[in-house]
């Protein structure tokens, strides 16, 4: 019989590997829309909507899919919901119609909600002090959206557009059925009978929980709708090919995911106040630098007319973007974080409204920025708009908290007084 520890890490794992899965096919719009846009010659509203559809549904099933979690077990609705993306993620290649891909794209997006379900099943499998770092090893399956910029550019090359969803179908199910071998079940991680699904619902009257539900959509949202954004921003403002534009994408996804590991382990070691005051702060400075668009202005001088050029090359962007990716993985583990301490017996549900927040975020942004662009004619727009989500969030942390940083300012103030 496999031991607790054994169980623990086995569940970690498994589960990781299989979000990291789910999500890779989640954003596969990332770079699958694309040569699509470009065979329905769609403009950049259209391309919004149909990158950011899985979104959608991957979002809107978090609620339910925590909820069934806490009552049935990760294991159980974690192999489900994988199995039923299987056929519609098949099906794709055949669509040949602007709505085609919208209809099966709501239900290959299904698979985006395979973070409500894994969080809470992998969180009760260890210590309240040990749950920011194994909440954020099984988040680092964020790193899912790099998988696909660097899988998906090569298979178009060898096959077309349709070869991915071919490829990827048969990828899921494997891991599908790899999953339910090597993971777990454990009664007593349920949620008792006696609670029923309107009090756990009654949850999301508390203020705290919009509150995360605003940061997650910051973080995380964005996250998201980068990561459906990037690759054909660098093929518009940079002028790279698929290929490279993907993989410069993936430098921002890369670190996104993986990392948020880090982000748990700063959470239980410094409080997940501090992490994410300090992740906006990261994201305030860094959209404001990308917000600015590329600049030619020409100014009167004694000589005569001198041209400036004011913008960020293709390795700044990269280089200020990563940095973005870095603070977006740390602070999607410390709002999870949060939720772990505040609510540590109904993670489930308060996890998946938190995921659908962030999820809609990842949903409506791409379309935002699709509009803008069109609207306006300026790419960076989609910065802009992020850096008024970021300000909004400072402004709410900074009146929520007063409370808490005045105690801890207390606590250290009489701490220095006895130790004098």
């Amino acid at each position: 019989m496999a031991s607790q520890t054994y169980k623990q890490y086995a569940v970690l794992v498994s589960s990781t590997v299989s979000f990291t899965v789910c999500f890779m096919i989640w954003m596969m719009f990332a770079v699958l829309g694309i040569p699509i846009k470009q065979q329905l010659g769609l403009n950049e509203t259209e391309f919004g909507i149909l990158a950011a559809t899985p979104v959608l549904s991957g979002s809107l099933i978090r609620v339910p899919l925590g909820i069934w979690t806490d009552r049935y077990g990760g294991r159980i609705v974690l192999f489900a919901l994988m199995l039923t993306s299987v056929l519609p993620i098949y099906f794709m290649q055949f669509a040949t119609a602007y709505w085609h891909f919208l209809a099966i794209g709501l239900f290959v997006g299904l698979a985006g909600g395979s973070f409500s379900v894994g969080t809470p099943y992998v969180a009760r499998w260890f210590r309240k002090e040990q749950q920011g770092m194994a909440m954020g090893v099984f988040g680092a399956g964020n790193a899912g959206s790099s998988l696909t910029k660097l899988i998906a550019p090569s298979l178009i090359a060898i096959g077309g557009w349709q070869l991915v969803p071919n490829v990827y179908a048969a990828v899921m199910l494997v891991t599908a059925i790899l999953f339910w071998f090597f993971s777990f079940h454990d009664p007593k991680h349920l949620v008792s009978s006696k609670v029923s699904l309107g009090q756990q619902l009654a949850l999301m009257k508390n203020p705290a929980v919009l509150r995360y539900c605003q940061y997650y959509s910051v973080v995380f949202g964005g996250y998201v709708a980068l990561a459906l954004w990037m690759t054909k921003y660098y093929v518009g403002e940079y002028g790279f090919d698929i290929k490279h534009a993907a993989f410069l994408a993936a430098c921002f996804s890369l670190p996104g995911g993986v990392l948020r590991a880090l982000g748990g382990w700063l959470s239980d070691k410094y409080g997940a106040y501090k992490v994410t005051w300090g992740v906006m702060w990261v994201c305030w400075i860094a959209f404001f630098i990308l917000s600015y668009p590329q600049t030619h202005f020409i100014i009167q001088t004694v000589n005569g007319p001198q041209g400036f050029d004011i913008g960020l090359n293709a390795t700044m962007f990269t280089l200020v973007l990563f940095g973005v990716g870095v603070a977006m993985a740390i602070g999607k583990a410390s709002v999870f974080k949060f939720i772990a301490d505040e609510f540590p017996d109904n993670i489930g549900a308060v996890s998946g409204v938190v995921g659908l927040a962030g999820g809609m975020g990842g949903f409506l942004l791409p379309i935002m920025f699709g509009a803008l662009v069109d609207l306006t004619g300026v790419r960076s727009s989609s910065f802009m708009l992020l850096y008024g989500t970021v300000c909004v969030s400072l402004i709410w942390m900074h009146f929520s908290f007063r409370a808490v940083r005045r105690a801890e300012e207390d606590k250290d103030a009489k701490l220095a007084t006895a130790t004098r």
